[in-house]
């Protein structure tokens, strides 16, 4: 695949083998391609790249881990985890361009980087599909809100009036109030760029996986057995069995979603030594840890639960006591979606508000209010998207479909296919190589994942809202 030459200009650049030559380096000497002073370290890598990867995904694993047994279930994470890696690892390569004469020294985001070894046609549509998984997000990062909020109030119903208190609380109003939050806290400027919601977010997230994986952990010594089977749930048909197979993989997809970030990410890192270097071995520890929570909360909690396993580990009422530890866990959700979804809206509010600006020029003017500088476009955009999130998330509130649909959506083309693409043109690969053969092959098996995940979780969740309608 020849790169297009009209994107940035320029020729191909120089050969990196991932697989024969892991120690390659694109570092240059003399590299003047701007001025920024990078300081970032392993460390900071690791904290970004952490809290980019542990998120509402671990959340759902133990369901699908039931839904597809013992065997089955681990080793799809551990297969997800490693195409990730090797995904990651292509994304890394990509990030230096060797002839900054004829093109951009470092490609700061994976849609830049699109751009320049694919051409603007691909950009396009590497775009569509960033936009759409942070858009579906939002959506997300909703619905598991209202039901960390709705679970505090359940586990205090239940310890003071007994696990079988009739102690139900409806979705939509915490749904409501989440978004209304989301009105105000998206107005404030660069709040994306605030150094302490990355830290906040990492804290929070090894907090509820960490409590995840103990209570798992508790309940499987307090029941003395490890509950499961080979072959995990039944289904009442083989044709439901077969579905929530399929959704289990688009949920386990949905836990690994941080190919598109790995370059901005990359870009904070100081070199020597270089840069791509320094990310791989990020990822890789990273990764490693990560699926080792995801492994503890998805086997304890299928250990603990056996075909009972809730959909959400901690929303789902296996665990009932005890109930501060509980609450605690979804506090600390909660207060990680909150700026969790702020993380993702954000490069849509900027794209957005950008190409606006560029067709009505007169959009950017601001008026005082207050004191305080109000832009209308910022206003009514900003709180249309929220709304827009928030509407359909009270449509469909369904956990684990909504997951499973976004997961297999973009599995495939953000950290699968993109990444092959850009390595191929990048490294030169000849077509039909051994190497050709095998990127492109796995990339075929991931596109088939994807797509029966897709089904899956689509039929799962218009069954979910037939149930609820009727």
């Amino acid at each position: 695949m020849e790169r297009n030459s009209s994107s940035n200009g320029g020729n191909g650049s120089k050969s990196t083998d991932l697989i024969s030559s892991p120690n390659a380096s694109f570092e240059v000497a003399g590299d003047s391609d701007d001025l920024v002073q990078r300081t970032g370290t392993f460390w900071t890598a690791a904290a970004h790249v952490i809290t980019g990867v542990i998120g509402a995904g671990v959340l759902s694993l133990a369901w699908s881990t039931a839904q597809l047994g013992w065997i089955a279930g681990p080793l799809a994470i551990v297969v997800f985890a490693a195409i990730t890696q090797v995904s990651i690892f292509l994304v890394c390569d990509c990030y230096r361009s060797p002839d900054p004469i004829d093109g951009p020294a470092r490609h700061r985001s994976f849609i830049e980087a699109v751009k320049f070894y694919l051409g603007k046609k691909q950009q396009l549509i590497c775009g569509l599909f960033l936009m759409e998984s942070f858009y579906g997000c939002g959506i997300a990062y909703t619905i598991v809100t209202a039901s960390s909020v709705k679970a505090i109030l359940r586990s205090d119903c239940y310890h003071d009036r007994g696990h079988d208190a009739d102690c139900r609380y409806g979705d939509y109003k915490f749904m409501l109030i989440f978004g209304l939050s989301q009105i105000i806290v998206s107005q404030i400027p660069d709040f994306h760029n605030m150094a302490w919601l990355s830290v906040v977010a990492a804290i929070m997230s090894f907090c509820y996986a960490s409590i995840g994986f103990g209570l798992g952990f508790a309940a499987v010594i307090e029941n003395k057995e490890i509950k499961g089977s080979i072959s995990g749930v039944p289904g009442n048909t083989s044709a439901q069995k077969t579905w929530h197979i399929f959704q289990a993989l688009g949920d386990i997809a949905f836990a690994y979603p941080y190919t598109q970030i790995v370059l901005e990410i990359q870009d904070t890192l100081k070199s020597p030594p270089a840069a791509n270097q320094t990310m791989k071995k990020v990822t890789m520890s990273a990764i490693l840890i990560t699926t080792f929570f995801y492994l503890c909360c998805a086997c304890f909690g299928y250990a603990a639960f056996g075909d009972a396993t809730p959909g959400n580990l901690l929303t789902g009422f296996g665990f009932y006591e005890p109930f501060w530890l509980v609450d605690f866990a979804n506090a600390c959700i909660i207060l990680h979606l909150v700026g969790g979804y702020q993380v993702y809206s954000q490069p849509v509010f900027a794209f957005a508000e950008r190409w606006i600006s560029r067709k009505f020029p007169e959009s950017r003017k601001s008026y005082k209010w207050g004191g305080i500088g109000v832009n209308p476009l910022r206003v009514c955009f900003r709180t249309a998207y929220v709304v827009s999130t928030t509407g359909i998330a009270m449509l469909f509130p369904y956990f684990n479909q909504v997951l499973g649909v976004l997961g297999a959506l973009n599995f495939w083309p953000l950290a699968v296919y993109f990444p092959v693409e850009m390595y191929l043109v990048q490294s030169k690969t000849r077509a039909w190589s051994r190497k050709w053969v095998f990127l492109q092959g796995v990339s075929a098996l991931c596109f088939v994942l994807s797509l029966v995940g897709l089904i899956g979780s689509v039929v799962g969740l218009m069954r979910a809202k037939f149930t609820s309608s009727s």
